[in-house]
């Protein structure tokens, strides 16, 4: 069994979906608009993030494909849900784990048996731990760990865990952020990915200006896709 490896904004895109159908069921399924909503908040997010209306469809879509997101039928707007369990082939407990650690980075099983209040509640840290191990330890036919118990840092009482639907290098950026500490480059990385964010925004701004004026839009430079 092959799982895919997600994007961070696809896992945001996920895990917000999965947050609000536990927290806000009146609202579930949700709108695009409400995927960016919940994708762009202050808080209960590491890292915060800057999510368009267009970056947030593309996710859904390839989400959607994979099939860990489904349209839902029977609205006016249309609506998307999440399929997480069924997809990834875990239990309600471990869901639960993976949704905060998608939302707010690693975390020691203390944190996330608090975090999780307003989604399940666990009897207890050990209860946290063993849900974390078996994720830890999913064989290759399951599609692998889902999860890395990372190292101590310095002066802390507790290793947090991180989870690796994103794969094992963005673990390790997130156990590095957690720390404090950033690899040579992450700067860099993130002022190019948020640039690119923002021309894929002007982009589409200037498109839609050109089909409302009924004039050609400009083609986008070479090796670029629109």
């Amino acid at each position: 069994m092959t799982l895919p490896i997600l994007t961070p904004l696809q896992a945001r895109v996920l895990a917000t979906l999965m947050e609000k159908a536990r927290t806000v069921p009146d609202s579930y399924p949700l709108t695009l608009n409400n995927v960016v909503n919940g994708c762009n908040q202050k808080s209960s997010r590491d890292p915060v993030m800057n999510v368009a209306e267009s970056q947030a469809q593309e996710a859904l879509d390839t989400l959607n494909g994979l099939g860990l997101v489904r349209e839902a039928s029977g609205s006016r707007a249309l609506r998307y849900e999440h399929n997480f369990q069924r997809g990834y082939g875990v239990p309600e407990q471990s869901a639960v784990l993976l949704g905060l650690l998608m939302l707010r980075g690693p975390q020691t099983a203390g944190e996330l048996r608090i975090s999780t209040e307003r989604w399940y509640r666990f009897a207890d840290i050990s209860s946290v731990e063993g849900f974390l191990d078996e994720l830890q330890e999913r064989s290759q036919e399951e599609g692998g760990p889902l999860v890395l118990k990372l190292p101590r840092a310095p002066g802390a009482r507790e290793q947090r865990w991180a989870h690796l639907l994103c794969g094992a290098e963005h673990a390790a950026l997130a156990s590095a952020a957690a720390h404090g500490d950033k690899p040579p480059g992450l700067d860099l990385l993130e002022r190019l990915q948020s640039l690119e964010a923002e021309v894929r925004t002007l982009r589409a701004t200037v498109q839609s200006l050109c089909a409302e004026l009924g004039v050609p839009a400009p083609l986008s430079p070479p090796g670029q896709s629109e």
